[in-house]
């Protein structure tokens, strides 16, 4: 029986069975067209072009299946390999407007009483079976189950208690259920999907996951499951992550408890480093440690006998000396009571002395004895003898016109050491503001009083295209823009920097030098635009705090302000960034930046670093910490006292900010194993006091630990440098090093990289190609209705302060550009000038967009991507750089 006749016959069966109407009739009009009637194809099978779906019944709602096919005579629903009668049957028919096709559809309703009657050995199915003149054609089997959701977790999360850091991992089997539920997690009541942590993570197997556990994961926890019937939730899992409490360094060991004889020193610690949270440990161990002590008794002075009286003088005179060593006093003693020099008449009253002054009534008496001096000391230090040697009596009481500005106290009394001709030059003390009342408002910057230091200097000839000079890891520059030396013209120019002593001008408070002092050269130097001079300083600014100002030094020595760094000007231009002060001048000369502390909240930085050395053929060790301005230039003091020395640096340079509240430094030695080392008694703690350290004006200071093994075979040594201001900031140095001879290298390490170029002309010198640099004063210079002017570009480089100076220049452009330079001369790229161009294109193409195509045509030549090839000396020729800039 071929295909057609199969499908006639159970067309037939069906008819006399009732399953399903009779198909319509398709005939042919005289013209051999179509009637009427949908059209069919005679021979195809019938497509389904919906087939039913699996289904899910919702507590007692029924669900709809449907099918659809062409070219179909009928379609009807078996279920569970039954025939659905007809009149279950919900049908239509309509032609297919894209194929012209006849399609039947057909839906039946699907109760849940018939899903909970069938008792087959699979899930409740229907399909669809369609007819056509050439056979038949079934659909997919479409499922039909019954929706639920079981009340009762498999297994709940339970609670987790971690420490911090530490991995969490809770675990949620959902309820039974059709279809499967699906798995959320909350996190106090809300979703742990929308939260930001970056550290939570949901796995397929409903785990949720918590790496490196902080303590704001610490929560309520709960699995939500949910499908088409109900949403469960689990029991709540209280999660909380606790941190252990660390130990706090220990303090200082507390002064012996008596004042002589044996007796306690105390230090002690607490569990704050991290104190303890939501339950961690407290910290084991000690918190207080004590140990014996030995406080020497004192020992009073007592004289020795006179010495012999000397011979009679012109004067008539004869005098006698004894000394307070029988014994010295020692350990705070008392000195001995009464004169240690006597002088008597010795010829019994029978002479007199004469006076020369009567004699020689040219001679001019000494006007400088007995004249105040107005400042606090600043001692500074040797390169062969520590600071901290037993000072003798002399006393030297001075005012600090900067201590009395504070509040802090009228006067201060100071002991200092006399010089002596066996000691260097460099050995006795500065002073950090200059000498008497007579002289009020003359204040003296100091530089090394050693000569021996070489001379920081360096030189170069410049002409038209201009160029740069550099003093090697001082922090200082200067650039000569093009166009400043006329053209056909060349100068040589030298800069240097004063290794000598200086003095500027105030009125009152106490200045100090916040960077070195510079000069530049020669002084008949004719410009056209002015020179950026860099000069490092250390000082962090703040306008409430600080009065800073800018000083050049006249021709007769004195000093003189050129201005203050907060006001405005048109003979200078001074731009203070966090490390370096940018100027733009005029002429040569002498120049220096100062400052004026105008509260106790004013900050300059210091520079901290302890370099060590090995005594040859000894158990010796000696530990040497400096402090020193935050400036290179001041850093190059010690990096040559510690090359002559052969000194190595034991740990990086530090950073510690110095208020001026008038409080000390305190430099303290920690942590030596005391079984392995031995340290001179009263030395583990020394002192700066306030005027050492605020006034040491880019003058290294420095103290020294001297240690001692007991054993040749210790060949390590780890301890802690505490450099802490009284009521201030603290910073730790941290030793660790070996000491054996021979493990260690000869050459020291020094922060400061060794530069050899100090000077550059022509295109090298400059970041910005002169092309470039030409077109962008071109476009600027000149203002116009649409406010694209140099003032315009002056604020999108962040140099929008004291523009009455560039509004005199001849091209203001050209002058922000060699800011711009000095700025910048650290860096390789041109990203913030070319980001400043194209935010200026695109203010104008938005503001006016009329005017966008002149905009464009303003800037388009400004490339600053094409500085490849253009004589940037940080990119190679012929490479990319930077994006081409169209504005």
């Amino acid at each position: 029986m071929d295909a057609r006749t199969k499908g006639r016959f159970l067309f037939t069966v069906g008819l006399l069975y009732g399953f399903y109407w009779p198909a319509p009739v398709i005939s042919k009009g005289s013209s051999g067209g179509q009637s009427d009637t949908m059209p069919s194809v005679q021979g195809t099978l019938p497509h389904f072009i919906q087939e039913p779906e699996d289904a899910y019944i919702v507590k007692s709602n029924p669900i709809k299946l449907r099918c659809r096919a062409t070219p179909a005579l009928q379609i009807f629903f078996k279920c569970n390999g039954e025939w659905v009668h007809q009149n279950e049957h919900t049908s239509q028919e309509y032609k297919d407007l894209n194929t012209g096709l006849k399609v039947r559809e057909v839906m039946i309703n699907v109760s849940r009483q018939q899903v909970e009657d069938f008792h087959g050995p699979e899930d409740y199915w229907c399909l669809c079976v369609a007819w056509s003149h050439l056979g038949t054609s079934k659909s997919r089997k479409a499922t039909v189950r019954i929706a639920y959701l079981r009340k009762n977790f498999e297994e709940d999360p339970q609670g987790k208690e971690v420490p911090i850091n530490g991995m969490i991992v809770l675990h949620c089997r959902p309820p039974e259920g059709v279809p499967v539920s699906e798995v959320e997690w909350l996190k106090n009541d809300e979703l742990v999907s929308s939260l930001t942590a970056d550290n939570i993570d949901s796995r397929a197997d409903h785990k949720l996951i918590i790496n490196k556990a902080r303590l704001s994961d610490s929560g309520n926890y709960t699995c939500l499951a949910s499908n088409i019937v109900a949403k469960r939730r689990s029991a709540t899992a209280a999660v909380i992550v606790y941190v252990n409490g660390g130990w706090s360094l220990w303090t200082e060991w507390s002064a012996c408890n008596v004042p002589c004889g044996r007796g306690i020193q105390k230090r002690s610690r607490t569990c704050t480093n991290p104190a303890p949270l939501n339950g961690g440990a407290f910290c084991e161990g000690m918190s207080v440690q004590k140990i014996t002590c030995n406080a020497l008794c004192p020992i009073d002075g007592g004289w020795d006998e006179w010495s012999e009286w000397t011979v009679c003088s012109s004067q008539c005179e004869r005098q006698r000396s004894r000394e307070c060593n029988s014994p010295a006093p020692r350990h705070r003693g008392k000195t001995c009571e009464g004169n240690s020099k006597a002088t008597e008449n010795c010829t019994d009253g029978m002479c007199t002395q004469s006076n020369p002054l009567l004699l020689n009534s040219s001679m001019q008496p000494d006007m400088t004895v007995g004249q105040t001096y107005s400042t606090p000391l600043c001692f500074h230090d040797s390169a062969e003898k520590d600071l901290f040697d037993p000072l003798p009596d002399i006393k030297v009481k001075v005012q600090s016109s900067f201590m009395v500005s504070l509040g802090v106290a009228e006067r201060a009394e100071f002991h200092a050491k006399a010089p002596s001709e066996s000691y260097p030059q460099d050995l006795g003390c500065d002073f950090c503001s200059t000498v008497d009342q007579r002289k009020k408002g003359l204040l003296t910057l100091n530089g090394p009083i050693s000569t021996s230091r070489e001379q920081l200097r360096t030189s170069g000839v410049f002409g038209h295209v201009g160029g740069r000079l550099v003093v090697p890891n001082t922090g200082v520059s200067l650039l000569v823009p093009h166009g400043a030396v006329a053209e056909n013209m060349s100068w040589e120019i030298y800069m240097v920097i004063n290794q000598g002593e200086a003095s500027a001008q105030t009125l009152e408070g106490c200045e100090i030098l916040l960077g070195p002092e510079v000069t530049y050269s020669p002084s008949g130097l004719e410009l056209f635009c002015p020179v950026a001079m860099t000069i490092a300083h250390c000082a962090e600014v703040d306008a409430e705090n600080w009065n800073i100002q800018l000083k050049r030094k006249t021709q007769d020595g004195k000093w003189e302000e050129v201005m203050s760094v907060e006001e405005e000007s048109t003979s200078c231009y001074c731009l203070m960034d966090l490390t370096s002060c940018h100027l733009l001048l005029d002429q040569p000369g002498s120049y220096a930046l100062v400052g004026e502390p105008l509260t106790q909240a004013a900050v300059k930085r210091l520079k901290l670093a302890v370099f060590g050395t090995v005594e040859l053929g000894s158990l010796n060790y000696s530990l040497r910490v400096y402090c020193v301005d935050d400036t290179p230039h001041a850093f190059q003091g010690v990096v040559a006292a510690e090359r002559t020395r052969g000194g190595q640096l034991l740990e990086e340079p530090k950073m510690l900010p110095f208020r001026a509240n008038t409080f000390s430094l305190q430099v303290s030695i920690q942590d030596v194993p005391q079984f392995l080392w031995s340290i001179k008694p009263f030395t583990t703690c020394q002192e700066f006091s306030f005027p050492q350290v605020w006034c040491s004006n880019q003058q290294p200071l420095h103290c020294a630990f001297s240690l001692e093994r007991y054993s040749p075979a210790t060949a390590q040594l780890s301890c802690k440098i505490s450099v802490r201001q009284v009521k201030g900031h603290e910073q730790i140095l941290q030793v660790y090093t070996a000491v054996a001879e021979g493990e260690k290298e000869l050459v020291p390490f020094f922060m400061q990289t060794d530069c050899t170029v100090t000077s550059q002309t022509g295109p090298k010198a400059f970041k910005i190609p002169l092309s470039i640099r030409q077109r962008i004063c071109a476009t600027f210079d000149t203002a116009n209705a649409k406010g694209k002017d140099w003032q315009l570009l002056a604020q999108k480089l962040h140099i929008d302060r004291n523009l009455g100076y560039f509004a005199k220049q001849w091209s203001p452009s050209a002058v922000i550009l060699s800011l711009w330079e000095a700025c910048h001369q650290d860096t390789a790229d041109l990203d913030s000038l070319a980001s400043a161009l194209e935010e200026i294109g695109k203010i104008h193409s938005k503001s006016s967009p009329k005017d966008a195509d002149e905009a464009e045509h303003d800037l388009s030549d400004i490339q600053v991507g094409g500085v490849c090839g253009l004589g940037n000396p940080a990119v190679p020729e012929g490479e990319d750089c930077a994006p081409e800039y169209t504005g």
